[in-house]
This record gives structure tokens, C-alpha cells and sequence, in this order.
């Protein structure tokens, strides 16, 4: 019953839907390896108790040997004590005779005993045998399954780490669209341009203001042309108006 309480369990661990178990649980590494160390715990249970068993069969074998030999023994010496009365009823001694006689007759009693036990072994002999090798096998098997399980979980787990990592990248897109950061960059992108039309708009004032200033200063200059031209033309006016006098009232020669 012990030994299949234990395969029970690792039947029932080795048919898990670990896929089911994972879903269910908050930590998936640390499930797949509690289960990893339930498999392992189990086997080494069942290792101890088809390692009792073939003990157990041993020992029956060891006791079969036993009868077989015993058998043997008691046959040769039934043999011997046999031979020995036939010597002295020939030597015409029958009182020994008949007492080695019945000394063969014990010696083949316990031979026919020690051959009934051992042909009565045989069967659970044979049993034992079978549900050894079955055990054997079995436990063959549930080792080939915790290599399974222990790859599955660690395929499972990188798979569980990878969906977590695109999760957070998807949370995070969807972040970025709920936040619509283009519309805040929009809104930078007028103020800028506000900011470069206003320094457009300074500039030009700027522009406007030299111009008007270089335009006075040609007003300016010639106001000052003006003035010196008609300052000239007084000045030649009345170096040229004594020559004309002097000429008009010179006395003419004769």
C-alpha cells in the first residue's frame, strides 16, 4: 500500500496540467519548482520503498536457494543411509538394516518438506520478480518525467518572463497614447513660432527705425547742400559785383 500510495502521487504529478497549475498561481517560477521538488521528493520515496522490495525479494530467493539445497542435502543423505542398511542386510544384519532403513525414510521426509517450501515460493518468487521489474521501470520513466517537467518549467518560465516584459511594453504604448504627448509638442511648437513672429516683428521695427534714421540724414545732407550752394552763390554774387562797377566807371582812353 506504501509503495502505491507513492506512485499514486507521482502518477498524479506526472499528469498534471502544469499549464492549469501555472495559470492559477500569483508566482509561476515558484510553483513549477515546488512541483519540481514534489516530483523529486516522491521518487526518492518510491527509490526507498522498490529498493525494501527487492530486498524483500532477495530474501525470499535467499530462502528458496535454502529449501533447494536443504533438499539436496537430505536427498544425498537418505541416499547414503539407504545404501548403508542395503550393506548390512546383505552382511545379514537386519536390526541395522532396518534402523538406517528408517534413518533414510526421516532423511527423505525433510528432503520432500524443504522441496514443498521451495516449490511454494516459486509462485511469489515470480511475482515479486515481475513487480520489481515493473517498479524498476516505472521509476525509469518518472525519471524521464522530471527531466520533462524540469525543462518544461524552464521553457515556461522564460515564456511567463517574456509575456511580463511585453505586457509592460504594452502598457506602457498604451500609456503613451492615453497621454497624446503630440499635443503638448503642438502646443510647444506655436509658442515657438509666436516667439520667432514676435522677434520677426522686432527685427523689422528695428529695420523700419534705421531706415526712417539714414532717410533724415539724407534730408539732411541735402538741406546742407542747399545751404551751402546759395551760400556760394551770395559769395559770388558780391565778389563779382565791384569788378562790374569798377568796369562801368573806368574812363575811357583816347
Amino acid at each position: 500500500m506504501v509503495k502505491q500510495s507513492i506512485f499514486g502521487r507521482i502518477a498524479q504529478l506526472a499528469k498534471a496540467n502544469i499549464n492549469s497549475v501555472i495559470d492559477q498561481a500569483e508566482d509561476p517560477q515558484k510553483m513549477l519548482d515546488q512541483m519540481v521538488r514534489d516530483y523529486t521528493n516522491s521518487i526518492a520515496e518510491a527509490e526507498s520503498a522498490v529498493a525494501q522490495t527487492i530486498g524483500n525479494l532477495r530474501m525470499i530467493q535467499d530462502d528458496y536457494q535454502e529449501d533447494l539445497d536443504n533438499a539436496r542435502s537430505w536427498g544425498n543423505k537418505a541416499l547414503a543411509a539407504s545404501k548403508k542398511a542395503d550393506d548390512y542386510r546383505a552382511a545379514g544384519d537386519p536390526v541395522d538394516a532396518e534402523k538406517f532403513d528408517n534413518l533414510a525414510k526421516v532423511a527423505i521426509q525433510r528432503q520432500i518438506t524443504a522441496e514443498t517450501e521451495a516449490k511454494g515460493a516459486e509462485p511469489t518468487i515470480a511475482s515479486q520478480e515481475e513487480i520489481v521489474g515493473k517498479l524498476k521501470n516505472g521509476l525509469t520513466q518518472m525519471k524521464g518525467k522530471l527531466n520533462e517537467l524540469t525543462s518544461k518549467r524552464d521553457q515556461l518560465i522564460a515564456r511567463s518572463r517574456t509575456a511580463q516584459a511585453q505586457q509592460q511594453v504594452h502598457d506602457a504604448v498604451k500609456s503613451i497614447d492615453f497621454l497624446d504627448p503630440t499635443s503638448e509638442v503642438g502646443r510647444f511648437e506655436e509658442k515657438i513660432r509666436r516667439e520667432e513672429a514676435k522677434v520677426r516683428g522686432q527685427q523689422e521695427l528695428a529695420s523700419s527705425s534705421l531706415d526712417a534714421q539714414f532717410e533724415s540724414l539724407e534730408d539732411l545732407g541735402e538741406q546742407t547742400e542747399i545751404e551751402a550752394r546759395l551760400a556760394a552763390l551770395k559769395s559770388g554774387s558780391a565778389s563779382s559785383s565791384p569788378s562790374a562797377l569798377e568796369q562801368g566807371t573806368e574812363t575811357p582812353k583816347y
